[in-house]
């Protein structure tokens, strides 16, 4: 039945593709989780009248974010060819996409955890610190935890844009099933297989979507 309406679709490949999107995904999330919280931690506490204030830090942080962000992430994957060729060894494959993916995601995440923290409530900080918590206690004890759910929430919409990422770097042979889609899909006029990787990278999106929600609904504690 699969093979009359899907002549040209080889599952196994499809299967190999999809673990490809997983793997490309999943360690760029946790390098974009650390690096996103730390530059956003960052932003937020050398910010104006916060623990840390110090103007050319912040606008030094701030400019990379913002530059980076701005760069559309097909543009960056050829920028940045000479630096993954360095320290990667090769610009093809799923290993060659991370160091876009990171560079891409990790400042997007970076204005989501800085915008997570501004909408802690002020008076939470400053009970802390007439206490007289150290920088750190208010940092692992108020603001992250009380960040929590925005924090997931902010990683899900970053990740969600990373599969988006992987599909891009399919144009480039970054593998995945955006690979898969463009070389076997696209290129030779198979139609069934754009369409059912198209398909798996929506199921993977849905995937990733509910995780985020069920997680963020256990960690609000409003």
């Amino acid at each position: 039945m699969t093979e009359a309406l899907f002549p040209n679709v080889r599952w196994d490949r499809i299967w190999d593709a999809t673990l490809e999107t997983i793997y490309m995904t999943g360690i760029s999330l946790v390098a974009t989780f650390i690096l996103g919280i730390l530059l956003g931690l960052l932003l937020y506490l050398t910010g104006k009248g916060n623990l840390w204030a110090n103007k050319p830090i912040n606008t030094v942080i701030g400019a990379y974010v913002n530059i980076t962000r701005s760069i559309p992430f097909v543009i960056l994957l050829i920028l940045i060819i000479p630096f993954t060729k360095l320290i990667v060894g090769t610009i093809l494959g799923p290993t060659a996409a991370l160091p876009a993916l990171i560079i891409g995601a990790a400042p997007f995440y970076a204005r989501m955890v800085e915008i997570a923290l501004r909408e802690i409530d002020r008076g939470v900080i400053e009970a802390a610190q007439s206490m007289g918590a150290t920088s750190s206690t208010i940092i692992f004890k108020v603001l992250l935890p009380e960040s929590t759910p925005a924090l997931i929430s902010g990683i899900t919409v970053t990740t969600i844009a990373m599969i988006g990422y992987t599909a891009m770097a399919g144009i480039v042979g970054g593998g995945g099933l955006g690979t898969l889609a463009y070389q076997e899909g696209f290129q030779r006029n198979n139609g069934d297989v754009t369409l059912v990787a198209t398909v798996v990278i929506l199921l993977v999106v849905f995937v990733v979507q509910w995780i985020g929600d069920f997680l963020t609904y256990k960690t609000d504690k409003r």
